[in-house]
């Protein structure tokens, strides 16, 4: 199970943006999280990026949302590809199907590395199944639950007792949700545009 395991906020500072929204850090009260890495980087400017950049940028920041590789993400461009329909939504789907993601979006952990965490650790339950494979795809009408031992961890406990509001595809109860349908564009929560990452692979 290949995962990138550097400093996270290297990756934030490449794109430009907080990637893993860790709200309230010191990089972003030093307002460090837009400048260029490097000992040179507050002293430089963003040069103006071409077509090609902006379309690699974009490819480049989905990957380390969302936690993976090239190789698996091509996989996924390609499945969309076979999918009917737009082929940036269908991108967009198997992305937001994965089960550390959908773990993620029903606020059982705080971020995509945590639920990540969770999955692999053998602590999520699908239809009542153990599951420890944070890629695995959900489908519509799966059950996702927490199992017994990690509804008593106390980051869960804390995480379920924040504000959240569940998407729109999912329904959440306790530490029980459902995937009610795939989810649409404007659901995803992410300035993602899938689009562009089509066009890349395209090209």
């Amino acid at each position: 199970m290949a995962r990138y395991t550097g400093p996270k906020w290297k990756q934030s500072r490449r794109e430009g943006v907080d990637l893993f929204f860790r709200a309230g850090s010191k990089y972003q009260k030093e307002g460090r999280i837009t400048q260029l890495p490097g000992v040179h980087g507050p002293k430089q400017y963003r040069s103006k990026p071409t077509g090609y950049s902006l379309q690699l940028r974009e490819k480049q920041k989905a990957k380390r949302i969302y936690g993976v590789l090239e190789k698996q993400f091509r996989h996924y461009y390609e499945e969309a590809i076979k999918a009917q329909g737009n082929t940036a939504e269908a991108m967009m789907q198997l992305l937001e199907s994965r089960l550390d993601n959908v773990i993620y979006r029903l606020g059982f952990a705080k971020t995509r590395p945590q639920a990540r965490q969770l999955v692999a650790h053998g602590n999520v339950l699908v239809n009542g199944k153990r599951v420890d494979i944070p890629s695995y795809l959900v489908k519509i009408n799966d059950v996702i639950s927490l199992s017994p031992k990690a509804a008593k961890f106390a980051f869960i406990t804390a995480n379920l007792e924040q504000k959240y509001d569940t998407p729109l595809w999912l329904n959440k109860k306790a530490i029980v949700g459902k995937v009610e349908r795939l989810p649409k564009n404007e659901e995803t929560e992410l300035d993602i545009k899938y689009h562009v990452i089509v066009e890349f692979y395209s090209r």
